[in-house]
């Protein structure tokens, strides 16, 4: 009959495990320590060609730089857009006659992918991108914008002039696509009637601050009423305050913004800017073929120390 483990059991478990691991890594460090004490010439050699491959994989015109951009979506959703960007993140199954496409077969420009726009105001304003994937589509605080993704790609140092090209060529495919194009005519043209209905009412705007209001009594009769008695802006007895007024204002700059950028239906706030923390930095390209330079040159060390009994093996 098997014995029911609790908790403490579970706790108790787990840490013999993890004991046990540390305790394996520490005697493999230290069988690695003996092995590069015995044979020295082996390990340093090839300890040297690591740190030699590691100052040419990082030099400066190889550094690598991650590109950054926040691109805004007039019309197409978010599902939309990563269906047609899905061939780019893959690098499979591009069109050849995509715009994009020599700079990906040429590996200028690698490492597609796309973070989403937290907005945590709620306002409709970005304010910090998820580059760590940690946001939820049903967090209410850190909200998720549905207009708005950050596009990165990888390129070298030596192509950072490119840029620019790789900017045009990858907004002319993505907005070439077709259902994008549909998505994006029926938000250009809601857009546009929102944008007039808001300039339209905001000119009959009236407030205690409005002197017409004081001085022309008989014009603050009612005249526009629904059907089912809601006042409209139209009617000069709806008294906004300073901060409604502002409130208006502040939606109105917003929707004339978003017409001004609706150019496309995918177009970017802001041109692509490189990330200054170095992908391969000298430091950090150091100590990683500094490791596995090590490691190889211990494997090889053992090989040599157990080369009779390797021997004896294969004669089997």
């Amino acid at each position: 009959m098997e014995k029911e483990m609790n908790f403490f059991d579970l706790c108790v478990a787990i840490g013999h495990a993890i004991g046990r691991g540390c305790a394996a890594c520490g005697r493999l460090v230290a069988h690695m320590v003996r092995l590069t004490y015995r044979y020295w010439y082996v390990v340093v050699t090839i300890l040297i060609l690591a740190i030699a491959a590691a100052l040419y994989y990082s030099r400066k015109e190889n550094q690598m730089y991650k590109m950054n951009a926040v691109a805004l979506l007039n019309g197409p959703s978010i599902q939309q857009f990563e269906q047609t960007y899905a061939p780019l993140k893959s690098d499979q199954m591009l069109p050849q006659e995509a715009a994009i496409e020599p700079f990906v077969s040429e590996h200028v420009a690698t490492c597609f992918e796309t973070y989403r726009v937290i907005d945590c105001l709620n306002d409709k304003k970005p304010d910090y991108i998820d580059f760590k994937r940690k946001s939820q589509p049903t967090d209410t605080v850190k909200v998720q914008m549905r207009d708005r993704l950050c596009l990165q790609f990888v390129i070298k140092r030596r192509d950072m002039d490119r840029v620019p090209e790789i900017e045009k060529a990858l907004l002319e495919w993505l907005n070439s696509n077709q259902a994008m194009q549909e998505s994006y005519a029926v938000y250009k043209k809601n857009l546009a009637e929102e944008v007039a209905f808001n300039h339209t009412q905001a000119l009959k705007l009236d407030s205690l601050t409005s002197a017409y209001y004081f001085f022309h009594p008989t014009a603050a009769s009612p005249t526009n009423y629904g059907s089912n008695g809601v006042n409209f802006y139209g009617d000069r007895r709806v008294r906004l305050f300073l901060n409604e007024i502002y409130e208006q204002h502040d939606h109105l700059q917003m929707k004339d913004y978003c017409l001004l950028l609706a150019t496309a239906p995918v177009t970017l706030e802001n041109h692509f800017s490189a990330d200054p923390k170095v992908i391969n930095s000298r430091m950090k390209s150091l100590l990683v073929f500094f490791l596995l330079g090590w490691f190889f040159g211990c494997t090889i060390a053992e090989l040599i120390d157990k080369r009779k009994a390797i021997l004896e093996w294969l004669k089997r």
